[in-house]
């Protein structure tokens, strides 16, 4: 990482509008550069793996990634982008590098629970000792004119060594609902998301972002990926008090209820005759819930969980519900108001933990026949549109040349039988290997789903040319 001093010099030496080359033009020159080196100082790269989970068939691969980074405390809080943490991406081996030149450092890095309301993450550093590093200082409460030029502060590639670059951009867009959004009126490179918003008077407003994805509650401006403007005043409050650490997926046990829901809009509420007040509508449940234990009936529409009010009428405004529902505990026998065909209605239900999901799936790697198979959890389930009596286990991963991948095998088909043996889990699975290496036929007929049909694939093992232990294909 190099020095940006020269960069940022160089820009605001054009943008002055006294006479390059004067005493004055040197003066003024060096005046506006320091708010700009004291940003630059505080932009550092994040670098960290992730474990993505493809959510049809429960595979896990992993990828590298490079993020532009913003130390906010000098004791090492450092703010990034939202899409390091996804719903189907964790990441590891997080490591942060600051300064630039002689002066840089690297660190390793804890990822910190995400924030429902804005799409940023942060990352604590791990240090021994006490950190002082550089750190941004936002201006709040700054109102942004539409047209107002802004300056972003982004970072190139690992071919350019990942130097800092300044964009000039401006205000081109201001949305009033349901928050003060301001767009950028152009394009900025994914090396300037999370990337520091300049304002005209060199203030420090906000960053480059993109809004929530429709997962995580969001649903407006993100089909076309237009960069926003997070103002200070959204995320100031995890600078002040900053997030627990992540918990991960084996700690955690979230409170389930069981349904798949979608806002109250206004036009549902006219469409339905109801008053616009917001509320989360039942779309669907899930077999076997605590929702379905306890009546909930698809077209319900809940505004009340406990003594909290549901008015939810924007997708990202359903995420509330969700949090509500998942830090309630697990065990706690909740009070959902419902209106049920306009009626109002009352229901006691008993939260149950969520089910296992794809990305926490147990998993069997079978050598011999060169299968690696998954369990296939709820969400796979109703991803899939499985029905209960659809038992088995889903193929991850055939090995390249194995005699599984020389029938025609692939990821996503699914095992009922394997070789004569059910295989409704990991475990009869496994057993079912066994059985057929150690009475070692001329063909073994497995019996599959793919998709919504069923049908045989053919293994031929070639016994006489594998070992004694183990067949090698």
């Amino acid at each position: 990482m190099r020095n940006s001093g020269a960069i940022l010099l160089a820009w605001m030496v054009a943008a002055a509008a006294i006479a390059p080359g004067s005493p004055a033009a040197a003066q003024d020159a060096d005046a506006r550069s320091a708010p700009y080196d004291a940003v630059s100082s505080a932009v550092c790269l994040l670098s960290y793996s992730s474990e993505i989970t493809n959510p049809a068939n429960g595979s896990v691969s992993k990828r590298e990634t490079r993020a532009l980074g913003l130390v906010v405390a000098p004791d090492g809080l450092v703010m990034t982008h939202g899409h390091m943490k996804l719903e189907d991406s964790e990441p590891f081996n997080i490591r942060v590098t600051v300064g630039w030149d002689e002066d840089e450092q690297e660190y390793d890095g804890v990822l910190l629970s995400k924030p429902d309301d804005v799409n940023v993450c942060f990352v604590r550093i791990k240090h021994e000792e006490p950190l002082d590093l550089p750190c941004i200082a936002f201006a709040r409460g700054v109102e942004l004119a539409l047209g107002e030029p802004v300056v972003v502060i982004g970072v190139m590639g690992q071919s350019l060594d990942y130097r800092p670059i300044l964009f000039q951009r401006a205000v081109g867009a201001i949305l009033e609902s349901p928050r003060t959004t301001y767009c950028i009126d152009d394009r900025v490179p994914f090396g300037a998301v999370g990337g520091p918003v300049l304002d005209g008077q060199r203030r420090v407003v906000g960053v480059v972002g993109f809004d929530l994805s429709p997962k995580e509650g969001g649903d407006l401006y993100i089909h076309h990926g237009h960069p926003l403007i997070f103002q200070a005043d959204l995320f100031a409050k995890y600078i002040d008090t900053p997030p627990g650490e992540e918990e991960t997926p084996e700690d955690r046990e979230d409170a389930w209820l069981g349904v798949f829901t979608q806002p109250l809009t206004d036009d549902f509420a006219e469409y339905w005759n109801l008053p616009k007040r917001g509320g989360v509508i039942v779309s669907a449940l899930v077999p076997d819930s605590p929702a379905e234990a306890a009546g909930l009936q698809r077209g319900d529409i809940i505004v009340g969980f406990n003594d909290t009010p549901v008015r939810a009428k924007q997708d990202r405004e359903v995420l509330g519900f969700t949090k509500m529902v998942r830090d309630a505990g697990v065990g706690t026998e909740a009070v959902l108001k419902l209106l049920r065909n306009g009626e109002p209605v009352e229901l006691r239900i008993t939260l149950e933990g969520r089910p296992k999901s794809a990305r926490d799936a147990g998993e069997y790697e079978d050598t011999m026949f060169g299968l690696t198979v998954r369990e296939i959890t709820t969400d796979l389930r109703i991803m899939l549109n499985l029905s209960a009596d659809v038992q088995g286990v889903i193929v991850r991963r055939v090995k390249s040349g194995s005699w599984a991948d020389l029938a025609g095998f692939r990821t996503g088909v699914i095992i009922l039988n394997f070789g004569g043996h059910p295989t409704t889990t990991l475990d009869e699975f496994r057993q079912a290997v066994e059985q057929v290496a150690d009475e070692r036929p001329s063909e073994v007929t497995v019996f599959c789903r793919i998709g919504a049909r069923t049908g045989f694939f053919r293994i031929q093992p070639r016994w006489q040319d594998a070992g004694e232990d183990e067949p090698a294909p």
